[in-house]
C-alpha cells in the first residue's frame, strides 16, 4: 500500500516542478550571459581611443606583477556546423595556416613592446573555429612563438577546444608538449539525426578515442560542450547523450541553450522553424538534462555549467575564487585577458577592445604594422562598479546591490523586481545584499540584468539570446 507520507511527497514534487516550468517560461526572455560588462553592444566607441587601449593594457601589466592570460582565435573549420554562431572561416585549404599565425605572432609581439618586463603566462586557451584545424607543427609552432621571450607560470593552465574528427594523438601530443593540460571536446549531441541538421557527424567511438587518448598522454582535465534547443532534438536523445557522456567520464560539462537566430546566422537556415524545439520542449530538456546530470554526480555552476566535486572550477567555486570572462566560467581569476587573431576580444579590466573580425582585414593591418583593433570601451567608474557586482552574482551568488550607481528610476525597477525574485524564492533579499537560493540559480541571467544600467534602458534587448 502507498504511504500517504509518499503521496504527499510526490504531490510537492510535481507542485515545485510545475512552479518552476512556470517560472522557466516566463523568463525566458533576451538577456545577456555577461561574460563581460557592459556588454559588447553598449560599448562606447566614439569615445575609445587606440592610445587608452594601450595605456590600460600597461597599466594592468604592472599592478598584475606582469601575468597575463592569453585567448587565442583560430577560425578555421573544415566544415560549417549549422549551429554555429561563432566567428569562423569554411575551408579546406590548409595553406591559410602558415600566414595566419604569423599575423598573430606579430600581433603578440605588439603586445611585448607595452610591457616593461618579461611576461609571465599563467592562461592560453585556444578557441575557434577548429583549432586543430591547425598542424600539430604549426600549433607547436604558435606556442613557441607566443613562449619566446616569455616566462611560464608554475600555475599554468593552457587549455584547447577539440573537434574528435579533425583531432589526431599527434595534435594531442604536440599540445601537451607546449604545456597544455585541459582539453574541451565539442559534442552538442550524439543523435544521429540531430547531427545530420546540424552537419556536424561525429560518432560516440570516435569521441571516446579521442578522450582516451589525452587521458593517456597526460590531460588532466576534460570538458565536454552539449547544447539543448538543437534542431530534431527532443528529451530522449538529451537522456541518450548524456547517458553515453557519462562512459567518457568528464571533469566538467558546459550545457549550453542552442540560439535559434536564422537572420543573423545563414547556416541555420539548413533547416526550419518546425525543426526547431518550441519553449515548453526545450525548457523541459533544459530541466532533464539538469536532472541527469544532477544523478550523475555534477554540482551545477551558474546557469550553464557543471562539474565534479573534485574539480577545480568546482573547487574555485566554493572558495569564492570563481571568475568569468569573455571565454566564460574560469579559475584564474586575472584582470588581464589580452585576445590576439580575429574577432578576439581583449580585457584590461577597465577596458576593453575588439579585434578586427574577417581574416583578410586582420591580417592586412597586423602584416603593416598597425593594430588590429576595430573597437572597445573604457569602464566609467559606474561600470567598474556594476561589473563588479555582477560579477559577485555570477560566481559567488551573492552582492551588495550599488543603488548609488542607480539613477533613482532603475534605483525603483530593480528593487521591484529584485523584491519579484525575492517572493517567488529566486533569491534572499536584506538591505542592500541579494543571494541567490539554490533554486534561483536557474535564473542567475535574469537576476544579474536586473542590475545593468544599459540594458534599463531596454535598448538592443533582442541583440541577446534567450536566458533559457
Amino acid at each position: 500500500m502507498v504511504s500517504m507520507l509518499w503521496l504527499e511527497a510526490q504531490y510537492f514534487r510535481v507542485m515545485i516542478n510545475n512552479d518552476i516550468s512556470s517560472l522557466l517560461e516566463r523568463y525566458d526572455v533576451a538577456v545577456p550571459r555577461y561574460t563581460s560588462y557592459p556588454t559588447v553592444p553598449y560599448w562606447n566607441y566614439e569615445s575609445f581611443q587606440l592610445e587608452q587601449w594601450r595605456e590600460a593594457v600597461r597599466a594592468r601589466f604592472n599592478e598584475e606583477n606582469g601575468e597575463v592570460c592569453i585567448y587565442i582565435h583560430l577560425p578555421f573549420c573544415e566544415e560549417l556546423c549549422t549551429y554555429c554562431a561563432c566567428n569562423k572561416r569554411i575551408t579546406k585549404n590548409h595553406k591559410v595556416e602558415e600566414p595566419y599565425l604569423s599575423a598573430v605572432l606579430k600581433e603578440w609581439e605588439m603586445y611585448k613592446k607595452l610591457f616593461s618586463k618579461e611576461p609571465v603566462i599563467r592562461e592560453i586557451h585556444l578557441g575557434g573555429g577548429t583549432p586543430t584545424f591547425f598542424s600539430p607543427f604549426h600549433l607547436n609552432a604558435l606556442i613557441s612563438g607566443i613562449m619566446h621571450g616569455a616566462t611560464l607560470s608554475p600555475q599554468h593552465e593552457f587549455s584547447v577546444e577539440v573537434h574528435p574528427n579533425h583531432t589526431t594523438s599527434k595534435h594531442l601530443e604536440a599540445l601537451y608538449a607546449c604545456g597544455f593540460n585541459r582539453i574541451s571536446v565539442g559534442v552538442q549531441d550524439f543523435d544521429p539525426n540531430v547531427q545530420f541538421l546540424i552537419n556536424r557527424l561525429q560518432t560516440f567511438e570516435r569521441t571516446k578515442e579521442v578522450i582516451v587518448q589525452a587521458r593517456a598522454i597526460g590531460f588532466t582535465s576534460v570538458n565536454i560542450d552539449l547544447i539543448y534547443g538543437l534542431p530534431g532534438q527532443s528529451v530522449f536523445s538529451i537522456e541518450h547523450t548524456i547517458d553515453r557522456v557519462q562512459e567518457l567520464n568528464p571533469d566538467r560539462i558546459a550545457y549550453y541553450s542552442y540560439a535559434h537566430v536564422p537572420w543573423k546566422s545563414k547556416g541555420q537556415r539548413r533547416y526550419t522553424d518546425e525543426d526547431v524545439p518550441n519553449a515548453t520542449r526545450k525548457i523541459e530538456m533544459y530541466q532533464r538534462g539538469s536532472e541527469r546530470l544532477h544523478a550523475l554526480g555534477f554540482e551545477s555552476i551558474g546557469m550553464d555549467h557543471f562539474a565534479k566535486p573534485s574539480d577545480k572550477l568546482m573547487m574555485a567555486y566554493s572558495n569564492g575564487a570563481l571568475h568569468r570572462n569573455f571565454m566564460g566560467y574560469t579559475t584564474t581569476n586575472h584582470r588581464l585577458v589580452i585576445g590576439l587573431g580575429a574577432s578576439s576580444i581583449s580585457d584590461a579590466w577597465n577596458a576593453f577592445a575588439q579585434n578586427e573580425k574577417t581574416v583578410e582585414e586582420y591580417q592586412l593591418k597586423v602584416l603593416q604594422g598597425s593594430w588590429p583593433i576595430v573597437n572597445g570601451h573604457v569602464l566609467s567608474e559606474t561600470d567598474l562598479i556594476i561589473r563588479r557586482s555582477i560579477l559577485d552574482l555570477m560566481c559567488k551568488d551573492v552582492t551588495a546591490i550599488p543603488y548609488y550607481s542607480m539613477s533613482e528610476n532603475h534605483q525603483k525597477e530593480a528593487y521591484d523586481k529584485l523584491l519579484q525574485f525575492a517572493i517567488e524564492g529566486l533569491i534572499e533579499l536584506e538591505g542592500h545584499e541579494v543571494r541567490v537560493t539554490e533554486k534561483g540559480r536557474l535564473f542567475i541571467r535574469n537576476i544579474a540584468s536586473t542590475l545593468d544600467v544599459y540594458l534599463h534602458s531596454q535598448l538592443g534587448e533582442s541583440q541577446f539570446s534567450k536566458a533559457i
